[in-house]
Order: structure tokens, then C-alpha cells, then sequence
């Protein structure tokens, strides 16, 4: 297959042909058709993770086809199309039995702990654990970011601050993790303040459903909040 590779951090990604990957027993091989562009994947190459062995192909938001899977998988066979968090848990250990999946010391992590998805083909362990099965009206640019920006915009949204249809929420910085958590919230039914500091991310953020945009280089913004929430956010 081909991959995006580097052999040195900061050093060159060039894309060159490499083994086909094979699946774990537990795991499956994916057949890649569209992968994301994180931040994350720049502090890998700047050499910021521990867990990277050289050489290395990055890439940890995907989606895609399952075209092999491991003897021991139950749940999954090929041709499914799937996506995947982008911290994949034991799911057996102590930390994954109280759902929190994202601290498990055996994680398994696409571009991280192995090699990702900036290639045709990617490998992922703990098949049963941690796919989902995509709708088959969703396109896979779509599901590609699900299981890094979204799923974590939605554990601090809906699983940890517990936002409900009546509060107002408002979100610091319209990136890729803001812009996600916008949208989810306004999916619950939440009023949503975007808070950025230029008028472009303002502006996208009420394109994709923010109720208020305020520009933090321009206004107060808490004093703005309370005035148009009438006292403030929950």
C-alpha cells in the first residue's frame, strides 16, 4: 500500500509504498476513505509523543471499509463501513469498565501507539471494543472527525457538564473541538455564545448554528453573556 511516512521527527512525510497491514485475532484491517488533519498529528511529528516509534505514519481520524478481521473478533466483518475513536480502550480493564475508555493503560491509538490512517490501509485493535458502524446516509468525510473533535467535544458537552435543551452554553474558541461542541449543543436544543477573537470564526460559528457570536478583541465578553442570557451561562 501507499502511506505518508516520515523517519525523523520534523523530518521530511514522504508518501511511499509499504506492507499491506495485517488485523490483530482481536482487531481488523480498514480500507481507508477519508482521513482528518489534527493538531495532534503535528505534535506527533514534532516528536511530543512517547508512544511514537520511528518510522511512522500518521493520521487518527478516519473512516472507512473493513476488508480483513481477526479470528477472534465477533461483531464485524468485511465490507462494514465503520469509523473509530480515536483512543481505543481494552475494554476490559478497570478504567474501561467505568467508561472512561480515553486513560486505559493497554489504549490502542491509530497514528500514535501504531501506524494510522495517512496510508490506503490501517490496522486497528480492540475491533469489538470500539467500532461503529456508520448510517448509510452518512458520507465518510463526515464520520472521519466523529472520533476525535466530536466525540471529544460530546464527553465534556453532554456526558460531563450535562447541558440540557433549556440552559445557555458558551463556548471559548470556534476550532475544530468549539466548532463540534457548538454544534452538539445546539443538536440537545441549548442557546449556544460562540466566543472567538476574530470576526471569520464568529461568522462560522453562526453559520453552523450559534445563537450569539461575540468577538473577544471587540466586546466584554462577560458582560455581554449576562446581558443577553439574562445573567449568565449555566
Amino acid at each position: 500500500m501507499k502511506a505518508a511516512i516520515f523517519n525523523d521527527f520534523q523530518g521530511p512525510i514522504s508518501i511511499t509504498s509499504v506492507e499491506d497491514p495485517n488485523p490483530t485475532d482481536f482487531g481488523v484491517v480498514i480500507k481507508v476513505v477519508a482521513s482528518g488533519l489534527c493538531l495532534s498529528d503535528w505534535h506527533g511529528w514534532m516528536g511530543h509523543d512517547p508512544d511514537i516509534v520511528l518510522p511512522h505514519v500518521p493520521g487518527h481520524e478516519l473512516a472507512g471499509k473493513i476488508v480483513a478481521v481477526g479470528k477472534k473478533v465477533k461483531n464485524w466483518f468485511e465490507g462494514q463501513r465503520v469509523t473509530v475513536p480515536f483512543v481505543g480502550g481494552c475494554g476490559a480493564c478497570t478504567y474501561c469498565l467505568e467508561g472512561n475508555q480515553q486513560v486505559c493503560d493497554y489504549q490502542f491509538q491509530p497514528g500514535f501507539t501504531a501506524w494510522g490512517s495517512f496510508a490506503e490501509y490501517v490496522a486497528i485493535d480492540y475491533a469489538d471494543e470500539n467500532l461503529v458502524e456508520l448510517p448509510d446516509d452518512m458520507k465518510f468525510l463526515e464520520a472521519a472527525g466523529l472520533g476525535c473533535r466530536f466525540i471529544t467535544a460530546y464527553r465534556g458537552v453532554r456526558e460531563q457538564g450535562k447541558l440540557t435543551s433549556d440552559q445557555y452554553i458558551a463556548v471559548y474558541g470556534c476550532g475544530g473541538v468549539g466548532l463540534s461542541a457548538i454544534q452538539i449543543a445546539k443538536g440537545i436544543g441549548a442557546k449556544v455564545f460562540a466566543i472567538d477573537i476574530t470576526d471569520e470564526k464568529c461568522k462560522l460559528a453562526s453559520d453552523l448554528g450559534a445563537d450569539y457570536t461575540i468577538n473577544a478583541r471587540k466586546n466584554d465578553v462577560v458582560q455581554a453573556v449576562k446581558e443577553l442570557s439574562g445573567g449568565g451561562v449555566h
